[in-house]
């Protein structure tokens, strides 16, 4: 029981927020591209997938994280006591326990078409080493946009086969949704990340943090508005795309206290809300064409 606990604490799994987040860009692409005119069970089946997808592969990322960040974790105050940081798990079995994870995340994606397999693989490199990014550049969050969003576009491709221009602009849109949220969540480990030397926008915008955001999430609202233009949506989705548009500029932006850790925390999982809100407006934009 307690290792199990301990690959629980290694894997984040306590924390659904991770591969939450990771979930709703491939469901966005789904719902987008799938034609609901058939069979409902194919739709569920691939959401499911999708789903047991996240979980596995932001599992392995956690601990790949942890091993490239061991000693950077052990001076910060929120990170020096997971698994691999304190001692508690060695690198050795965290690489064991994502060597293991891989292979179960091999076995849900050979469920898609050819095409998704092979971006899904191609993708793989880019997953494991965005920790890396924050040693060398202030962008490592527009690195996380790239990779966590990246299942959008294989929730398009696994029903279309191809990647059209809908599904380039609504992946560039959410790209900056996660350029702005982890930007908030970076607003947590400001302080101890300028002292060890990691990089971030939190730190690169930290003097006008409010401006950013709300460039990034203003080019995320842009990018759901051409969507549904090209996708041919109901004026439905126009109104009810009211409900993510308020929670992005006045949650999240207006509300926001950058000073207060456990605030940008809260404002960070709200993201959560919007995703599903996100997969219900597609849903009434798709249904009631």
């Amino acid at each position: 029981m307690k290792h199990l606990n301990l690959f629980i604490e290694l894997t984040r799994l306590k924390r659904p927020i991770g591969y939450m987040l990771l979930f709703w860009p491939c469901a966005w692409g789904l719902t987008v591209a799938y034609d609901f005119s058939k069979n409902l069970n194919d739709y569920f089946f691939y959401l499911l997938l999708f789903f047991l997808g996240s979980v596995l592969m932001r599992s392995a990322g956690c601990i790949v994280n942890d091993v490239l960040d061991k000693e950077f974790d052990k001076k910060v105050s929120r990170t020096k006591n997971r698994p691999i940081a304190s001692g508690k798990i060695s690198i050795k079995l965290g690489l064991a326990y994502v060597v293991f994870l891989c292979l179960i995340a091999l076995l849900v994606l050979l469920n898609f078409n050819t095409l998704t397999i092979v971006l899904a693989l191609g993708s793989m490199p880019l997953a494991f080493s965005y920790p890396l990014m924050k040693r060398y550049t202030y962008w490592p969050q527009l690195f996380l946009g790239i990779t966590f969003n990246y299942g959008l576009i294989l929730g398009w491709t696994s029903i279309i086969g191809e990647i059209s221009i809908a599904s380039i602009i609504f992946y560039l849109g959410a790209i900056f949704w996660t350029l702005g949220y982890d930007t908030v969540y970076g607003f947590q480990d400001i302080k101890d990340d300028e002292i060890i030397g990691v990089k971030s926008t939190s730190i690169k915008f930290k003097k006008n943090p409010k401006k950013f955001l709300l460039l990034c999430y203003l080019s995320f609202i842009s990018s759901l508005i051409i969507l549904g233009f090209l996708m041919n949506f109901n004026y439905l989705f126009y109104i009810f795309l009211l409900i993510p548009i308020t929670h992005l500029l006045f949650f999240q932006v207006y509300k926001i206290n950058f000073k207060n850790p456990k605030n940008c925390f809260e404002i960070f999982k709200s993201n959560n809300f919007l995703g599903l809100v996100m997969l219900i407006n597609i849903l009434i934009g798709k249904i009631f064409i």
